[in-house]
């Protein structure tokens, strides 16, 4: 394969564009990063892989040599045109040129067995992505994604550690998550101000925990958060969820301490408590 960088710039200068940064746009010229990020997602000939913000058609190229199908999802115009210019000989390749967030992902892979989702996420929208593929209730198997270190470092938590935070419980509600490699900021071009890590979240087959109400769980869970150098008492009732004394009875009845934070409470503590509202 050419080397990455040699041929982004090539790209660039043919097509005479720069990247546009009201969409987040960083172009990844690392092949280590590229050959461990399709490594990871095992992608095979059974597989379709959804790509989000394929830009140039980095990964679309070894993506579109290892699986079934790819769907590329590319809202900058410019891109798409570049994107069916380089893959218009590929029989497996398919593009829509929209918004992620606005696509309907349930009509698009209805007819699809093995889906499997790979991108380089935009920082800016990395995290409403991310829950609308899992909130979505998709049959994706796994979702092998390039996100901020920071971010990475939130997903990757346990919850109740030190790092975790409200979108660290929601994605562990629905996957499990590990690092697959961490990728400097030299790796880009322009070079974004922050460092990156690829990530992987292997789909669970039924959530971790038991809710009775999604809506009153997460919510629970966001309220908790939104003021976290309150107790959980505290920034929950004081979030208008629930009466403050309901929710005095209901840790008393679950022994769980008056004082308890937020951030220190296993999921399976938030489940119990929002099936008990």
């Amino acid at each position: 394969m050419e080397n990455i960088y040699q041929e982004t710039m090539f790209l660039l200068k043919k097509y005479n564009i720069t990247a546009n940064k009201n969409l987040g746009q960083n172009f990844l010229i690392n092949d280590e990063v590229v050959e461990q990020t399709i490594k990871a997602a095992n992608i095979t000939k059974e597989d379709c892989v959804i790509e989000i913000g394929p830009g140039l058609g980095t990964l679309t190229q070894l993506l579109l040599e290892n699986a079934k199908k790819v769907i590329a999802i590319e809202l900058d115009g410019k891109m798409v045109k570049i994107l069916k210019d380089r893959f218009y000989l590929y029989n497996n390749f398919e593009i829509i040129e929209e918004d992620i967030l606005k696509l309907n992902l349930q009509e698009l892979i209805k007819k699809e067995k093995n889906v499997k989702v790979v991108a380089n996420l935009p920082y800016y929208i990395t995290t409403p992505i991310i829950m609308k593929l899992l909130e979505d209730k998709l049959h994706i198997k796994t979702i092998t994604v390039m996100v901020q270190k920071e971010v990475a470092d939130r997903l990757a938590e346990q919850p109740g550690e030190k790092l975790a935070g409200a979108i660290t419980y929601s994605v562990n509600y629905y996957a499990k998550v590990k690092r697959i490699i961490e990728v400097p900021k030299e790796s880009f071009i322009p070079a974004p101000e922050v460092a990156s890590t690829v990530i992987q979240l292997e789909l669970r087959e039924k959530p971790k925990v038991e809710v009775k109400n999604e809506a009153v769980f997460f919510e629970l869970i966001k309220k908790s958060f939104m003021q976290r150098r309150k107790t959980f008492l505290n920034g929950v009732s004081n979030g208008g969820l629930v009466e403050k004394e309901k929710l005095k009875e209901i840790l008393q009845k679950l022994e769980i301490e008056e004082n308890v934070r937020g951030e220190t409470l296993t999921l399976e503590q938030f489940a119990q408590i929002a099936n008990e509202l």
